[in-house]
């Protein structure tokens, strides 16, 4: 098992997929491939909020999202900025509760909204995150 913290050894996606140990993981990123055509690639980030290896999914320079790994779940960071946020705020009310929710608990800094969402299964919420990378960065 790796440490997620050791900034000394990079973890293959791979080897983040089996750290995370929920398939879900490996869903997200066939269908970022699949509807992106990018691949996530590990990070670390020595940010207060979860120091350690993370994957980012970037297209045309653009990160499109960034997920920080947990055991047995993953979190999905999405950032909302000025020029996003009334393309979120329209979709809202058609998302899942605890999407609306976790937009409505998110201050904004900047103009922008840093969303951090749990996955733990590809239900309505998994869907709605597409969604919302959808905004920023249309699907193929």
């Amino acid at each position: 098992m790796i440490d997620i913290k050791d900034k000394g050894y990079r973890p293959t996606l791979e080897e983040i997929g089996e750290y995370i140990a929920n398939p879900v993981f490996t869903q997200f990123c066939s269908d970022m491939k699949t509807q992106y055509d990018c691949v996530g690639k590990t990070e670390y980030s020595s940010c207060s909020w979860m120091p350690g290896w993370n994957v980012k999914f970037k297209k045309a320079g653009k990160n499109l999202c960034t997920v920080y790994p947990q055991e047995g779940f993953f979190t999905i960071l999405i950032v909302a900025g000025e020029k996003e946020r009334t393309a979120v705020e329209a979709v809202l009310p058609s998302c899942a509760p605890e999407a609306r929710e976790v937009y409505e608990q998110t201050e904004a800094g900047n103009g922008q909204k840093w969303l951090m969402f749990d996955v733990e299964d590809a239900e309505e919420m998994y869907r709605d995150i597409f969604r919302l990378i959808g905004i920023r960065r249309r699907a193929k």
